[in-house]
């Protein structure tokens, strides 16, 4: 009887070390899309370096409600899907926000959009043309996300993938 125990407290075990893994794995997107291509800061500056590729860079947090709204609406944009793939795609929530003022062009509002050249700088210059001046980097849906994309992947992405879109 000790032995079937054993063998079922392994197999409980190996079950939960198994749906943990695979929760972290599913919830890199944070609700803003697992479809996506999502990486930490950190890597997506060093992907971006090394490609060339702008980073697209999102900061929400969980408890927002304006958080709450915008993230299905990307996340079920498939014209936000097919962009992606001209940027590194990173977003931060909660904790993860980086503390450096430079990802608060004008302000911590949140959500906040940035992008980023593949040398890492905030292009202040492509920002939500919809919304409020004293908020550009706000984002309410996928729609303004979108045409900011077109606009950094015009001004940003490396010269052979600019066209195929």
């Amino acid at each position: 009887m000790g032995g079937k125990v054993n063998l079922l407290l392994v197999f409980s075990l190996v079950l939960t070390l198994l749906r943990q893994r695979t929760l972290a794995s599913e919830d890199a997107g944070h609700g803003l899309g697992e479809q996506y291509e999502w990486h930490t800061l950190e890597e997506g500056l060093e992907i971006s370096r090394e490609t060339g590729k702008p980073l697209m860079f999102i900061i929400h947090k969980s408890w927002c409600g304006a958080c709450r709204a915008f993230k299905p609406k990307f996340a079920a944009s498939a014209a936000a899907l097919e962009l992606s793939q001209h940027f590194v795609m990173v977003n931060a929530v909660d904790d993860e926000e980086p503390k450096d003022t430079k990802y608060e062009p004008d302000g911590g509002y949140i959500p906040r959009i940035l992008f980023l050249d593949s040398k890492g700088d905030v292009r202040q210059e492509i920002y939500n043309k919809k919304g409020k001046p004293q908020y550009k980097f706000f984002y309410f849906d996928d729609v303004s996300v979108v045409e900011s994309m077109r606009q950094a992947k015009d001004l940003l992405a490396p010269e052979n993938t600019r066209d195929e879109l």
